[in-house]
């Protein structure tokens, strides 16, 4: 992996193979969510209860959303905790698809160049912010010293539309991935101190406006955090992200990361299905073996 950007944890430093897994989302109406999630992105329903459900991509049996209802929950406004999740296209050629599908029925999103990505932004029923990206290729990633080159510039459009050559959106295809998390928090100080002293990422981009980037190996961001909310924290009974999953190679590097968690005084326990632990603000983070 390429080392000369980034910064290294003090200690414990997550795996190079490190990457998201799955994220649980509170939503009030389980159908709702569904229709949108697959009428709109396009994934599909791998596995459903009552008030519970399991979103993945076509072809692929890797679960990327779960859903869970609570009936009535009030819709998300930006709380502390969820920006947005962001999905992770195999290829540029499936953002420009997904572009062109959008526009055809008329679903209101936001763009933008990232230089290291392309994006699309959008919102689902109940306020939750998502992203649907593509990277552009690592060796054309710049980088000012140890930090990496990431803006917010306007998108071009027609060009990512014309890399789908014209072919249908037929859902989200094979490969797709939950690319990173982004989240609000209080102050970046202590989101430093909880994700890059304690946790293991390297911090990737530290100047731009209120906000903190981190990954593991040479990634451009596993995880965003940012102080654009006043918050308060997003309540029980509101439309949140209750947990993200950060998947590492091993069951040894899981509990090397929950460790130094504890190491630094946060709490961190092992549930039998990963080590839980919660950032000072409440968000929730499972750490799972691959």
């Amino acid at each position: 992996m390429d080392r000369s950007y980034g910064i290294a944890p003090p200690g414990f430093r997550l795996p190079d193979a490190t990457h998201v897994g799955a994220v649980h989302l509170q939503v009030a109406d389980l159908e709702r969510s569904i229709d949108y999630y697959a009428g709109v992105l396009g994934t599909r329903v791998l596995d459903r209860t009552a008030d519970a459900a399991a979103l993945g991509a076509a072809g692929d049996a890797r679960v990327l959303i779960r859903l869970r209802q609570r009936a009535g929950a009030r819709g998300a406004r930006g709380e502390l905790g969820l920006y947005h999740f962001a999905i992770l296209l195999p290829e540029r050629a499936a953002l420009g698809r997904f572009a062109a599908h959008l526009h055809r029925h008329g679903a209101r999103a936001g763009m933008s160049d990232h230089l290291v990505s392309e994006a699309v932004y959008l919102t689902d029923p109940d306020g939750l912010g998502i992203e649907v990206y593509a990277d552009r290729p690592r060796d054309s990633w710049k980088h000012d010293g140890r930090e990496l080159a990431m803006a917010t510039e306007p998108l071009d459009v027609r060009s990512v539309i014309a890399a789908g050559g014209g072919v249908e959106w037929n859902g989200m295809p094979e490969g797709t991935t939950m690319g990173h998390i982004h989240l609000h928090v209080a102050n970046l100080p202590a989101a430093e101190a909880f994700y890059h002293a304690a946790l293991g990422f390297d911090k990737m981009v530290w100047s731009y406006p209120g906000a903190l980037f981190l990954a593991a190996g040479g990634y451009h961001h596993h995880l965003g955090t940012n102080t654009w909310s006043r918050g308060p924290s997003a309540a029980p009974d509101q439309a949140r992200l209750l947990e993200w999953e950060l998947v590492v190679p091993d069951p040894g590097a899981a509990a090397a990361a929950a460790r130094s968690l504890q190491a630094a005084g946060f709490d961190a326990r092992d549930t039998g299905s990963g080590w839980i632990a919660a950032d000072p603000w409440g968000t929730a983070l499972r750490v799972v073996a691959a």
